[in-house]
This record gives structure tokens, sequence and C-alpha cells, in this order.
């Protein structure tokens, strides 16, 4: 599939070309990348892009524990360290410095250690 770049810088995909595009043949890397006309150049993603990336992260940690929480709250089993863990991850917001990088890639978080 072609990938075209509009004249006003725009871009598109499609069959048809209209008069002034240019036709690249490599994809977007990432929605953080512009065409300066000859390469793909990473513009950095948004604030909000990168926390919602680092809250969909965080999210599907927390519910990756939930199970875990009912069963220790059905059996009467100790629950601490697993509730000091999803505390962590909820208070994380104010620590984290969360990034995207080129790849779309989180970094700049430490998460917590999810306890065995």
């Amino acid at each position: 599939m072609k990938h075209l770049i509009l004249k006003n810088g725009s871009y598109a995909i499609g069959q048809y070309v209209p008069e002034g595009a240019t036709i690249i043949d490599t994809p977007r890397p990432t929605s953080a990348h512009s065409w300066d006309g000859s390469n793909w150049i990473f513009d950095g993603f948004s604030d909000e892009e990168t926390m919602s990336a680092f809250r969909f992260q965080r999210n599907r940690k927390l519910a990756e524990t939930d199970w875990e929480i009912t069963k220790a709250l059905e059996t009467g089993s100790d629950a601490t360290a697993l509730k000091k863990y999803r505390q962590a991850l909820r208070d994380l917001p104010s620590s984290a410095k969360p990034k995207l990088d080129e790849n779309g890639q989180l970094t700049g978080v430490e998460w917590p250690n999810k306890p065995e």
C-alpha cells in the first residue's frame, strides 16, 4: 500500500493520488511522526497520549490482580502485600514521569514489584 503526504502536510492512505502529493513507500512509524519531504521525523507524543498509555498499562496491572484480591477477601487470607502493591500502582501518577519514545513505548515509570 502506498502512503500519501498531501501538500498541506496531512497524511492520507488511498488509491487516488491528487496532484502535488508525495508518494512514499515506508509506513508512518507512529502518530507522532511527520513527513519532512524526504524522511519521517519524530515530533513527540502529546502529554495526553503519554498519560493515556500510562493509565492503560497501570489499569491493566491493577486488573491482573483483581481476582487475587477477591480470592484473598473470600478466603480470609492475608492480602496486605497485594493491597500495598495495588495502592502503589494507584499512587504512581503523582511520582512517575512517563514518556513515550519514538516507538510508542512507555518509559520513565518505575513500576512497583508485584508480590508473589
